[in-house]
């Protein structure tokens, strides 16, 4: 009887970083019936699903406004702007986060000033919050990072002392809370990215401010649709902008909003089965405050052979990827925009962004992949240790 050759054995499946892809399935038929609804009134610019957007979230977070726009960005700059943020002013941020944060600031015309982070949960360490403020210090600019928040309740308790605001980055925050509070809800306003692979994703571009500072939000409304008197197509109270949401994108966030906690829940179970499965392995997880419930928008370890260890994970099919590789205050853009009494030495920023990596992370990855990147960790290390013995 002959024998039966060995089948080449099939390769694994690729685990991605993210895959909206299986999201957008699930919802197919709930997201076409809100496009429908769009092109049936051609209610494409703002309009009807905006404001009922505006509603719903607004309720979610705990506010009683807030104010839809193009992108976070923009949701930075409006509220920036929207307290009077402008040149001859400092606002105070950190390095370890996008771009973004920074753009707005330098956007209104103020000056950088970065303090460093806590080498745990690599947010804004509060406790040199109050050493970075000067006479010229007017914003306080806190980054909910990966899911996680500052304690934003220290940070208003150090604003306070000195009449400084705070304007809250949650664009990776969105149901994420501080002491109980949704992120954004405690500061004078928060800032909310709705790109695609947030917590919350539109299917394009899409921000918001949230508020309960009513003078603040009609200020921003005005400013996001070309500074137009109320109810005056043609009248121009102010010098502002576009950054007018979509109706398209209203509609869509309306349908994902209705999901996101039960998203949120299932990302901190990933998040609790990474850390079991990675207790003994020779790596850092980055933690999460006490005083915050995590969302974990990323799911960010730290280890001291980085860029090999995401070699071997490609090519094993496992994508990671670095949240941030380059801190703000190491990129060309920004350094003619911090003060000239600030030095560029930022430590603890500058030893994270060497060894940070994050995971894939979210809600439709499947308990088998979990263990395959937790498994797939372990053994790199391992194997890298037997090899160095």
């Amino acid at each position: 009887m002959p024998m039966r050759q060995a089948q080449p054995s099939m390769p694994a499946m690729r685990v991605p970083l993210a895959d909206l892809r299986a999201q957008h399935q699930q919802l197919g038929r709930d997201l076409q019936e809100a496009i429908d609804r769009v092109f049936a009134a051609s209610d494409f610019i703002l309009g009807n699903e905006v404001r009922q957007f505006e509603e719903e979230y607004a309720a979610y977070c705990g506010t009683t406004e807030a104010i839809a726009c193009a992108n976070g960005t923009d949701a930075l700059e409006l509220a920036l702007w929207a307290i009077g943020v402008g040149p001859g002013d400092e606002v105070i941020t950190v390095a370890n986060t996008f771009a973004a944060t920074a753009e707005a600031i330098v956007r209104c015309g103020a000056t950088l000033r970065f303090v460093d982070v806590d080498p745990r949960t690599l947010l804004m360490d509060v406790n040199e919050l109050e050493t970075a403020i000067t006479p010229k210090t007017r914003a306080i600019v806190p980054v909910h990072l990966y899911g996680s928040c500052v304690d934003v309740a220290a940070v208003m308790a150090i604003a306070a002392r000195h009449g400084i605001d705070v304007i809250e980055d949650a664009a990776q925050a969105q149901g994420a809370t501080s002491r109980g509070k949704r992120a954004g809800a405690t500061g004078r306003a928060g800032c909310f990215s709705f790109y695609p692979g947030k917590n919350l994703g539109a299917c394009g571009d899409a921000g918001a401010v949230i508020t309960s500072d009513q003078e603040l939000a009609n200020r921003m409304r005005q400013m996001r649709d070309h500074g137009r008197a109320s109810g005056k197509k043609y009248e121009h109270a102010i010098v502002g902008r576009n950054s007018r949401m979509d109706g398209l994108q209203g509609a869509i966030l309306r349908v994902k909003l209705r999901h996101l906690d039960a998203w949120n829940a299932r990302r901190r179970e990933i998040a609790a089965t990474y850390r079991a499965l990675l207790r003994d392995v020779d790596i850092r997880i980055v933690a999460v405050p006490e005083s915050s419930e995590a969302v974990y928008h990323q799911f960010v370890m730290r280890t001291s052979d980085r860029d090999a260890l995401r070699q071997e994970l490609e090519a094993s099919g496992i994508q990671t990827g670095i949240h941030y590789p380059i801190p703000l205050h190491r990129q060309p853009a920004f350094t003619p925009y911090l003060p000239a009494s600030m030095g560029v030495s930022l430590q603890e920023t500058d030893a994270a962004a060497a060894e940070i990596v994050s995971l894939p992370m979210f809600p439709e990855l499947s308990d088998a992949d979990v263990r395959r990147v937790a498994t797939s960790i372990g053994d790199c290390l391992t194997n890298r240790a037997v090899a160095a013995a």
